[in-house]
């Protein structure tokens, strides 16, 4: 990982017109830290840049050189030196170019390539609070249309400020040498530009922000509509996402041409400056030029320098958009990767749990949420005992085992793991104590094989005992590839009973002490959830578990059923003598069996 930040002094630190604001410099210096491990590439590129903007001076220069030696001095090696000098100054001028160009593009895909992975691994380690707040369009839009961004920033906009700033210098230092006087006349604009570069700059990073707020929502609606095309289209909300759709790429379109308008602007006010200045130069030039008192090749290599400039200033105009756009790029990639990642958790060591939970006092409020959603939960399990948590919808039931792996953690109270609270682990091998199996089954978009191993080594041969115990292979084997079946994007190539069993032989292969079954048959018919409940019950064998379900009928044979209600346990037994307290659990019982 690059070192962040860049010291006083850095030679890659912008300067002169670019001036920027203290946070917006702060972020640019950051950026280029990125830079460093390539410096050795991107100074090669310099030389390139070096010799590129060389060639600019050097062509005022020939013009004076074949002028004066032709038409006044009437040197006859011109014939052969103008040819060989013409050819040698492109040849010079293309080594530059190819330079100036695959060099800093080299370090500018490593840049891209650093920061995306950093940015992934971010995603993989932050809180699973920072994703209930964050679009997942966003979050995309920020791994690929942001970084592309922050490459033009670090590596094609810098060429362009290096190069032109070295052919500006050049061409103004040639000028210098030849009339002084006039050469400082044409500098009196140089202020006046610089106010104008400044006050595009911040209108540039304005825009920009707005650009890649526009394209996180043109990414999250697109994504939306990709994602649930059967939703869209039963519900026949093709229109109505068309709407949304043009609704944000207007936005976007609006915000771009603001910045467009901004830079078609800023260009040919800044040339007509400078014209002006170059007009009042040429005048002054021109009276000299009849007094005698310069040659005409003097004459024509100070016009043609001056001509010169005009390119390297526009440019130099332009890249203050790009530049923009990738500093307000960078930021929002900085925020990602300045927010503080999950926990690692404490230091007992544990190999093995033996599966031993228990809820103590346990009280819990969603992060920007004001109501708490678990009010002094209390109640402990036993190793391989299988616990059931049933209630009403938005009772708390999936906030409390949630807990247990610390996707969230206790704002008030503690959970317990082997006598120990669960903060006290590592948090890798706290959750490599447990399983989990919901209704919501990941797959992705690899083998069957690949699914059931996800995130764990292990053989064939291991893999094949979990597919044939989940009784996976059942319809494996009526597959050409077998267990090496691609099953589409999160598994769309597969059935729900399919999905499910393939998530049961991912937890056998694991065989972990503790599983926990988030409503895992919720999602299938009654016949379905018949056959899936054998696998299940075979992976609860010698497992602490704990299951969140809304049909009772799947949970008739735990050991014990908390019965939740408003963010608290109001009963608890098992399945017989919570019907015969003709409570909560029975209603809801009854509730179910009469539909």
């Amino acid at each position: 990982m690059a070192k962040l930040g860049v010291n006083k002094g850095d030679p890659f630190a912008p300067e002169g017109g670019l001036k920027m604001p203290a946070n917006a410099l702060q972020t640019y210096r950051r950026l280029l830290g990125y830079l460093r491990p390539h410096r050795g590439m991107f100074m090669v590129g310099v030389l390139g840049m070096t010799i590129f903007a060389a060639t600019d001076a050097g062509w005022a220069a020939f013009v004076k050189f074949f002028l004066d030696g032709t038409f006044v001095d009437k040197d006859p090696r011109m014939v052969w030196l103008v040819p060989f000098a013409l050819v040698g100054l492109f040849v010079l001028r293309g080594l530059g170019d190819f330079l100036q160009t695959y060099c800093p593009g080299f370090v500018g895909r490593q840049i891209v390539k650093t920061l995306r992975g950093e940015i992934f691994d971010r995603y993989l380690h932050l809180p699973v609070a920072f994703f209930d707040r964050q679009s997942a369009g966003v979050l995309l839009s920020r791994l690929t249309y942001n970084t592309e961004q922050v490459a033009t920033a670090t590596t094609d906009s810098i060429t362009v400020f290096i190069r032109d700033t070295l052919t500006i210098i050049g061409l103004i230092s040639y000028l210098l040498y030849l009339n002084p006087k006039l050469t400082l006349i044409s500098l009196v604009v140089g202020p006046l530009i610089a106010v104008i570069i400044r006050r595009i700059n911040t209108l540039f990073r304005r825009y920009s922000k707005r650009i890649q707020a526009s394209m996180g929502d043109v990414t999250r609606v697109a994504k939306e509509a990709i994602e649930a095309p059967r939703v869209v289209r039963v519900f026949n909300a093709q229109q109505f996402q068309a709407g949304l759709f043009d609704q944000v790429i207007e936005h976007n379109r609006r915000s771009h041409m603001k910045l467009m308008f901004t830079k078609g602007l800023s260009n040919p006010v800044v040339q007509v400056i400078a014209a002006s200045g170059l007009a009042v130069v040429l005048y002054l030039a021109t009276v000299e030029a009849i007094k005698g008192q310069m040659s005409v090749g003097e004459f024509t290599s100070f016009i043609a320098a001056l001509m010169l400039i005009t390119g390297p200033l526009r440019r130099l105009v332009n890249v203050a958009g790009p530049l923009q756009q990738g500093i307000a790029a960078a930021q929002s990639i900085f925020d990602v990767i300045d927010t503080p990642p999950e926990p690692a958790g404490g230091t007992v060591p544990i190999e093995r749990a033996r599966g031993e939970v228990e809820y103590r006092d346990v009280r819990f409020t969603y992060p920007g949420v004001l109501e708490p959603v678990l009010h002094g939960i209390g109640f402990s399990v036993r190793a391989g005992e299988t616990v059931a948590i049933v209630g009403r919808s938005g009772s708390g039931k999936s906030t409390i085992v949630n807990l247990l792996p610390r996707f969230y953690d206790v704002t008030d109270g503690s959970v317990m793991l082997d006598g120990r609270d669960v903060r006290d682990y590592p948090i890798e091998r706290l959750r490599a104590q447990m399983s989990l199996v919901s209704q919501d089954v990941v797959l992705f978009n690899d083998t069957i094989r690949s699914n059931i191993a996800f995130g764990h080594q292990a053989t064939n041969d291991e893999i094949e005992a979990a597919a044939q115990s989940a009784r996976v292979l059942e319809f494996t084997e009526q597959m050409p590839l077998g267990l090496d079946t691609v099953v589409g994007d999160r598994g769309a190539l597969l059935s729900g009973g399919q999905r499910q069993r393939i998530a049961i032989a991912r937890a056998l292969l694991r065989n972990t002490p503790v599983l926990i079954l988030d409503e895992a048959t919720s999602a299938l018919d009654t016949e379905l959830e018949r056959q899936i409940q054998e696998q299940l019950d075979a992976l609860m064998q010698n497992r602490t578990t704990l299951v969140i379900a809304h049909r009772l009928s799947t949970v008739e044979k735990a050991d014990r059923i908390l019965v939740m209600d408003g963010g608290r346990v109001v009963e608890t037994g098992s399945h017989a003598e919570l019907l015969a307290k003709n409570g909560q659990y029975a209603v809801l019982y009854r509730m179910q069996f009469n539909e």
